[in-house]
């Protein structure tokens, strides 16, 4: 079962664009994703760049597994692959979230793998290999620290690791944030927070190993990655690493010496995107960060020197150019010239994205031609909603389908309750509201004639008239809601489920929730049944 993503509240245009109407976004965009005849040329292109490269990937990846004591024969076998120049990367990359983040993550990489495995059977010729790429420089730990599952009264429960701290204070790497003896207690109130079930001791075993005191956000979330993919021959890949960081020179060295060229680009790009859609994110005019040992700093072109912004350090342009050549771990790349670095590091033919990515892909495309990278085919993920057997059933009973639920919960609450009762009360009182607009209406052309100052008092007269109305409604809407209890308490149920806080379930919710009622079947139902092709909202029934 699938909803088209146009009937889903809060989608932007220019997604929905890309999606279902490319012709409308192709100037912002190299290739329509739809179209597989494409395919070959961009693999060839891909061959023929590689051929060109003077580094190897692999061996780097194989040390970053080292603290792994066994790993697939799949796994390994695609690592060494990546070397080879009829390898092609399907790539998507993530937040290091605390125990995977929101639902989206898994789907993620479920997307690479199902893709991977179809196009290894469709092209002989190439290999086609999945890739995580850990984005663990990035510093927004209000996002990564918590992780939200439903409560046993099916209300959804935030579970966070330490307080939430100011934006100024949010300068670390949250990749390299390492946990303290407080992520004991993050980790008993999700083993108290899950219901009792075959699978749970294992999980929360599991999740004890992975997340302990000493281990950073990376270093867990790259385990726990490990522990639920590494079957399926995902490579998970560490920019961070100082080895990769040697790699990227040449692109660190071309953005310092290159910007005014790149920020006019993309100023004009975001600016063309403002027009008729929205420009993602706001263009800075150098896309790096410099890292110290208290934060990470974006660099500011002033004059003739380079600022670290909230801070008092500043580089002349050679200075910076000597402190990139022997020094390269303390850059990292933001959000625009991080695709640009991966791509170049990667043989990537396909990037697996969700709206927000898709969107930002639309302004980062001239870089692509700047830096003479192949620019990969922007794929969307698989977008899925997870309905519990007796959920459904619950559905089947009021005769809903999501598309009701995204109504929201109130106007859900008035369609349902309506159909039940004899006595319609929303249509009574719309009625009701109406026939006074039509009184006063009427009472207003009177007045005109006998005292035009009496017409702005029947106005006032009116809104009384109608807010004792609106007031008599509420009370009506809560004897009724009071009458049919039961049917409120269900409806509250479903849509807390399957549309929390109002927003897409697999925004919301963390994987474990329903691992812990389904095991490690859960991944193997989600990946079989998954549709990698219909670029839809897909609905499946646990």
């Amino acid at each position: 079962m699938f909803i088209n993503f146009s009937d889903i509240p809060k989608h932007q245009n220019l997604f929905l664009d890309y999606l279902h109407e490319f012709d409308n976004v192709k100037e912002f965009y190299n290739h329509n994703f739809r179209n597989k005849e494409i395919f070959p040329a961009l693999f060839k292109s891909i061959e023929e760049s590689r051929k060109s490269k003077d580094f190897q990937i692999s061996p780097i990846i194989k040390a970053q597994y080292s603290d792994f004591q066994t790993c697939s024969n799949k796994t390994l076998k695609n690592i060494d692959s990546l070397d080879n120049v009829k390898t092609i990367a399907v790539v998507t990359g993530q937040q290091v979230g605390i125990i995977g983040g929101p639902l989206y993550t898994i789907y993620k990489i479920l997307t690479i793998v199902r893709l991977s495995s179809q196009l290894n059977e469709r092209f002989d010729d190439y290999k086609f290999v999945p890739v995580f790429w850990l984005e663990s420089d990035d510093h927004d730990f209000n996002e990564v620290r918590s992780m939200n599952i439903f409560d046993s009264d099916n209300q959804v429960l935030n579970i966070g690791y330490k307080s939430e701290i100011e934006d100024d204070d949010a300068k670390l790497s949250v990749g390299n944030i390492v946990f303290d003896e407080s992520i004991n207690d993050f980790l008993s109130s999700l083993d108290n927070s899950l219901r009792q079930t075959d699978f749970k001791e294992e999980l929360i075993k599991n999740l004890k190993t992975f997340y302990a005191s000493g281990k950073s956000f990376k270093q867990s979330f790259k385990e726990l990655l490990f522990w639920l993919f590494d079957e399926y021959g995902l490579v998970i890949f560490d920019p961070q690493d100082s080895a990769v960081k040697q790699l990227l020179k040449p692109i660190f060295i071309k953005e310092v010496n290159d910007f005014p060229e790149h920020t006019e680009k993309l100023i004009q790009r975001s600016a063309d995107l403002e027009e008729l859609y929205h420009a993602q994110v706001k263009v800075k005019p150098v896309n790096l960060f410099y890292h110290t040992n208290d934060g990470r700093y974006s660099i500011e072109p002033v004059d003739d020197v380079f600022k670290l912004k909230r801070k008092r350090k500043q580089f002349t342009k050679e200075e910076i150019l000597l402190e990139i050549e022997n020094a390269p771990e303390r850059f990292s790349p933001n959000v625009l010239l991080r695709p640009i670095c991966q791509d170049y590091l990667l043989p990537t033919g396909f990037y697996i994205a969700g709206p927000s990515e898709i969107s930002y892909f639309a302004q980062i495309t001239p870089l692509y031609d700047f830096y003479k990278v192949a620019t990969p085919i922007v794929y969307p993920r698989t977008s899925i909603t997870l309905i519990e057997k007796n959920v459904n059933a619950a559905l089947d009973k009021y005769d809903l389908s999501l598309n009701d639920i995204f109504m929201g919960l109130n106007d859900l609450k008035t369609k349902v309750i309506s159909g039940l009762s004899e006595n319609n009360v929303e249509t009574s009182f719309v009625n009701a509201e109406n026939e006074i607009e039509l009184i006063f209406d009427r009472i207003k052309e009177n007045l005109f004639s006998v005292d035009k100052t009496l017409v702005d008092s029947s106005v006032k007269y009116k809104e009384k008239v109608l807010s004792v109305i609106n007031e008599l409604k509420s009370k009506a809407v809560k004897a009724q809601e009071n009458k049919h209890e039961t049917t409120v308490r269900q409806l509250t149920r479903i849509s807390n489920l399957l549309y929390p806080n109002e927003n897409l379930q697999e925004r919301e919710i963390n994987f474990t929730y329903f691992y812990n009622k389904y095991g490690d079947e859960l991944i193997k139902k989600i990946y079989e049944e998954m549709s990698i092709g219909d670029f839809e909202h897909q609905l499946i029934i646990l």
